[in-house]
C-alpha cells in the first residue's frame, strides 16, 4: 500500500527513539531492530522499513501504524511480532551507547 509523506512521518514517530542516534534519522522498530528514515520502502538496505497496521479490525490511522524493518513484521491475526532482524549490541556493555547503527538477523 502507498501512503503519503504525512502518513509516513506520523509512523516513523511510533518508531522507538534512542539516545544513542538522532531520531530524525534513525530509530528501533518493535523487534529493536534500527531502522533510516530516508530508507522508508527500501527493501535491500539493512535499515530499510515498511509500514504494519498493528491493530487488528483498526483503521490505517497513524496511531495504529508503525515502522518495521523491511524483514519484520507484524501479524495482526495472532496480535504478535514476527522478528527476523534485531539490533546488533554484539560486544557492547548492556548500558554502553553504540557509535554506529548495526542489525543482525535473529536466527
Amino acid at each position: 500500500m502507498k501512503f503519503n509523506e504525512e502518513t509516513v512521518q506520523g509512523t516513523w514517530e511510533n518508531g522507538r527513539a534512542t539516545n544513542d542516534q538522532d531520531s530524525t534519522e534513525w530509530r528501533k522498530d518493535g523487534c529493536g531492530a534500527w531502522i533510516k528514515r530516508n530508507l522508508y520502502g527500501n527493501q535491500v538496505s539493512e535499515f530499510g522499513w515498511k509500514i504494519e497496521n498493528v491493530a487488528p479490525g483498526k483503521p490505517q490511522a497513524i496511531e495504529n501504524l508503525h515502522p518495521y524493518q523491511h524483514k519484520n513484521s507484524f501479524d495482526k491475526a495472532a496480535g504478535q511480532r514476527h522478528c527476523r532482524v534485531t539490533a546488533d549490541r554484539e560486544g557492547l556493555q548492556p548500558t554502553a551507547s553504540i557509535d554506529r547503527p548495526r542489525n543482525k538477523s535473529a536466527g
